[in-house]
């Protein structure tokens, strides 16, 4: 978890999850991960980054018709809403900065996780899976509780994001792939 800030202390430089520093600055908009001076590669996400980065242009689409934010700066479901899951259950091992008042880095928000890109997005399916799992079972309706829960006993996450990945072909050079 991002640490507060100390008088005098430098406000460009964000502590990542193992504990080494980067200069928010060397963080650019196409960057999905961050080699890193531990020898570990941290996932790297900005608010500007789209949710379809993880997932599906109609699954985004629900996901913005059935869940209601209480943030009037962000009205829409979008990426700052995923990583808020992930660092909520993970909360040791993902680092967030507000960089709104900086105009030298080009976005808002950064997170940076203890995770590389593919963990990251595994988790991030991972969450969404269990967040309609709990949205069905709301519904009071067991039968599609049941059809939803077979479905996902079928489901296997790494082997989505293997293909969604390959789809989407995240290694190329657009930051927005």
């Amino acid at each position: 978890m991002s640490q507060p800030r100390v008088p005098g202390g430098d406000e460009n430089a964000l502590e990542l999850p193992c504990g080494e520093t980067v200069g928010v600055g060397e963080l650019d908009l196409g960057m999905r991960e961050y080699e890193c001076d531990c020898g570990e590669t941290h996932a790297v996400v900005m608010d500007v980054h789209p949710p379809e980065r993880f997932l599906p242009d109609f699954l985004v689409e629900v996901l913005r018709e059935a869940i209601e934010t209480t943030s009037e700066e962000m009205p829409e479901f979008d990426t700052p809403h995923l990583l808020g899951v992930v660092l909520e259950e993970f909360p040791e091992a993902v680092v967030s900065h507000d960089a709104s008042e900086n105009a030298d880095v080009g976005y808002a928000m950064v997170w940076v996780t203890e995770f590389d890109s593919r963990r990251l997005h595994e988790v991030v399916v991972e969450l969404v899976v269990e967040l309609m799992e709990h949205a069905v079972s709301h519904a009071d309706d067991d039968e599609a509780l049941s059809a939803f829960e077979q479905e996902m006993v079928e489901f296997d996450v790494s082997e989505f994001v293997e293909q969604y990945r390959a789809e989407r072909d995240l290694e190329a050079e657009d930051p927005y792939a």
